[in-house]
């Protein structure tokens, strides 16, 4: 019985000149983002909250926790964001009902107070003591590290006055 082993096709010249382009192409596709944009929902705050969350967009930096701003969609002055939604921030929100409970964690960053909500998807924090209230969610990979809210205490201290 003759065994028919399989043919080894040989590549041209011109095959081996594509090989590496389009292995270049699979690289960079699979390294880069989507390009789809995190979105989040725009908050409805009083008019005088929400000239307070314009000023605040306006000192919002450029990177927090290194890294690049990237705002969610829709585009909104009451919204920003870094990073591939690692970081989003809200302005103008309600009232957190946790807020209310006397048990609730809370942090400070560079003088300003921020409770605490622990969340499977990552910390969620909310300035308190503030004349509108100011939302940070963080991935999951910052669990244990609220080092972006010191990059974002100074623009918040500046724009967002205290209500005490």
């Amino acid at each position: 019985m003759s065994r028919h082993l399989p043919s080894r096709r040989r590549l041209s010249g011109r095959t081996l000149l594509w090989l590496p382009a389009v292995a270049l192409l699979a690289a960079v596709t699979g390294c880069s983002s989507s390009g789809a944009k995190a979105s989040a929902t725009v908050p409805s705050p009083t008019t005088e909250e929400a000239a307070l969350c314009r000023a605040l967009h306006k000192e919002l930096p450029k990177t927090v926790a290194d890294l690049d701003r990237n705002d969610p969609e829709p585009r909104s002055e009451l919204t920003a964001g870094w990073g591939d939604a690692a970081i989003v921030l809200r302005c103008g929100v309600p009232r957190p009902e946790k807020m209310s409970d006397a048990q609730s964690d809370a942090v400070q960053a560079d003088g300003v107070n921020w409770m605490l909500e622990e969340r499977d998807s990552g910390p969620r924090f909310t300035t308190t003591y503030r004349k509108t209230y100011v939302e940070v969610t963080l991935s999951s990979r910052f669990n244990h590290d609220s080092t972006p809210l010191a990059d974002l205490a100074v623009p918040v201290k500046k724009t967002v006055p205290s209500s005490l």
